[in-house]
């Protein structure tokens, strides 16, 4: 069984302090036939000011697609990192 890899990850922002960031979830470790569905429930799930990055393997152009068209612009999208090796979006509800 494959174990979904969401993670909280820490920043500095330069004041000193450590601030909680995002929580990631890397979809490389999710397995293909159920990555679209394991990544509508961690979207779905989103309250209101709530997002998650997401790591994939390539341009998710289909997923995000498919967000898109189900929740319209309820769902932001930026890209944080573009390849080569990893695509990291951030993905919140507004």
């Amino acid at each position: 069984m494959t174990e979904l890899n969401i993670t909280e990850k820490t920043s500095s922002c330069g004041c000193g302090a450590a601030h909680d960031a995002l929580p990631e979830l890397d979809a490389r470790q999710i397995p293909h036939a159920v990555r679209h569905a394991a990544i509508h429930g961690v979207v779905d799930a989103l309250a209101p000011g709530a997002a998650v990055i997401l790591v994939a393997p390539h341009d998710p152009l289909p997923l995000l697609a498919q967000i898109e068209q189900r929740h319209g612009s309820d769902i932001t999208v930026e890209y944080v990192q573009r390849g080569p090796q990893a695509w990291k979006l951030k993905l919140e509800r507004v």
